[in-house]
């Protein structure tokens, strides 16, 4: 008997760490997934109202994030090619990058961006460097590509059925309860990462919001020559860089000061640049800094503090490259949450009601 029990369990150790050495390999993917999933959850449960079935209320709730993602994305590329088009026609930039940069060929002007004009200039053997450029580098081109589109797959697979099977998942791991230790930390850790992940979703929401407010209001109280360019896509963009730590909103408002500046300081109407300097201070104080100081303290869960939240979301890329925006939050919370509930009893203290905090919570409103 004892020796089919060692047996099952050298067999269950290997299939884990089979199971493990392929996770770790996709732990971008899966990190992503997990996040995805409790930052949309609460909408999937929304949906009941509607008497969906379960699996036609996980593929809304993927399409109301990933639809408006990708619409929003490719029309921000979109416009970056026109306005780089428009841009290479009044300053002639192409023939200074094709003396620094040899797949770039000194043609002239640049094609029209039609069918006609791509496939004229495609003919004539306009696009032949770009080519011989993406002929050269194809193992890596490809790898990029296929890496990208793999991952994507991962991310929604998982996402779907953990929004269709989050509940069996959950149930099974309850079989392993000990005194309701594991009940009682499992059920605190799943809450506390729907609110912490679902908070990130919101905040998100209320920036691009704040944004698009802030954007257009600059620019009806300035001169036409200095407002900013798309108002209302730069501030959903800003609310999309805000899940990044550090830099964050500032790699869409900065360089759309610059874009805002450039033609200013190229017609010598430098007086114009002190509206210039007005977005920044707009952007820098209603945009990112008092959304940042007020709505923090209510996204950041019920019982995750909100520093040691903010240093997850800046130290976790450093430590874990990309990921870890996502990876760090996530392991904060287990940990939080494992010294808060589980600890306490596994060392013999008696459970309480813990110490109130000054930390003000959604919904304390």
């Amino acid at each position: 008997m004892n020796e089919r029990r060692v047996l099952v369990v050298l067999f269950g150790l290997t299939v884990a760490a089979a199971i493990t050495f392929v996770a770790y390999h996709f732990i971008a993917a899966l990190t992503v997934s997990v996040f995805v999933y409790y930052s949309t959850r609460r909408f999937h449960k929304s949906l009941r109202r509607f008497k969906l079935p379960v699996r036609t209320r996980a593929v809304l709730t993927l399409s109301a994030l990933s639809i408006p993602l990708f619409v929003l994305l490719s029309y921000t590329a979109v416009l970056v090619v026109l306005e780089l088009h428009e841009f290479n026609e009044q300053y002639a930039v192409i023939e200074l990058a094709a003396q620094n940069i040899g797949w770039i060929d000194d043609g002239g002007e640049l094609p029209e961006l039609t069918f006609d004009g791509l496939a004229g200039a495609y003919s004539a053997g306009e696009f032949d460097p770009l080519i011989g450029f993406l002929e050269d580098h194809a193992s890596a081109v490809t790898s990029i590509t296929t890496s990208f589109a793999l991952n994507l797959l991962v991310v929604a697979v998982v996402t779907y059925y953990l929004l269709i099977d989050g509940v069996r998942l959950r149930n099974w791991l309850l079989q392993f309860d000990d005194d309701a230790i594991v009940r009682e930390y499992l059920e605190t850790v799943d809450a506390e990462l729907e609110a912490v992940l679902f908070g990130n979703l919101l905040n998100v929401i209320i920036i691009s919001l704040v944004a698009i407010v802030a954007f257009t209001g600059y620019n009806f109280a300035v001169p036409s020559s200095a407002e900013v360019p798309y108002p209302v896509l730069a501030g959903a963009l800003t609310g999309v860089a805000s899940l990044i730590p550090v830099v964050g909103m500032k790699i869409i408002y900065v360089p759309l000061a610059g874009a805002a500046a450039f033609p200013i300081v190229l017609s010598g109407e430098t007086t114009l640049l002190v509206y210039i300097g007005a977005f920044l201070v707009v952007a820098i104080v209603i945009v990112d800094t008092i959304p940042d100081l007020v709505l923090r303290p209510y996204l950041s869960g019920e019982r995750t503090h909100v520093g040691l939240l903010m240093l997850a979301y800046i130290l976790g890329p450093v430590v874990f490259g990309f990921y870890g925006l996502f990876l760090a939050p996530i392991l904060l919370v287990l940990g939080l949450t494992f010294a808060d509930t589980a600890l306490p009893r596994l060392l013999g203290a008696e459970p309480d009601e813990g110490t109130p905090s000054d930390q003000l919570r959604l919904t304390d409103f």
